[in-house]
């Protein structure tokens, strides 16, 4: 079986946050069939259509999203909404041609956050994903609070249950991608 390529995106720059905490522990724990690649958005500049050349480090993210299989993606809640990083990364992939980087892929959403553990800004990342016609997983739903002793200092995740959770919902996007990768 040919691996399938992953990529993980989160919404929160910070390199010690705990929605990067929990790409972390998918990408050190995915199953063999997968990778996981975490792209990298510290330097993806604000999308603006009058730009007339993309910058390198668009380049580098649109290249991410053509390789990729499937999406998983880190949501924060940002003022009850999902981050402008992410956001961000997702108008740039949809600008492509017919969004071919996007359309028809399978994705999966997790995140971490104050009490509710970024469900308000997951649902508003589901509504932006059915604009941009991927084929997001149902379940499992990952939602952490990010205040509860889940993740150390440095935002790594030390909770054994969403770690299941995180490798429970890694299978299940390899189903999903199996899936759809029969249908064409």
């Amino acid at each position: 079986m040919k691996t399938l390529n992953i990529l993980g995106i989160c919404g929160s720059l910070r390199q010690s946050s705990t929605n990067m905490g929990l790409l972390r522990y998918a990408q050190e724990h995915a199953p063999v069939e997968i990778k996981v690649k975490i792209a990298d958005l510290s330097e993806v500049p604000f999308f603006n259509a009058d730009m007339k050349e993309k910058p390198g480090a668009v380049i580098n993210l649109m290249a991410n999203f053509a390789e990729a299989d499937a999406i998983l993606f880190a949501c924060p809640e940002y003022n009850y909404s999902l981050a402008p990083a992410l956001k961000n990364a997702l108008d740039w992939a949809s600008r492509e041609p017919d969004n071919g980087l996007l359309t028809g892929k399978p994705a999966a959403i997790m995140g971490s956050g104050g009490g509710m553990g970024s469900a308000r800004a997951q649902y508003h990342l589901r509504q932006v994903c059915v604009f941009l016609n991927l084929h997001l997983l149902n379940k499992p739903e990952i939602f952490c609070n990010a205040f509860t002793g889940s993740f150390d200092n440095k935002g790594c995740l030390v909770d054994e249950k969403i770690q299941e959770l995180i490798l429970q919902q890694l299978d299940a996007l390899i189903k999903l991608t199996e899936h759809f990768k029969l249908k064409t």
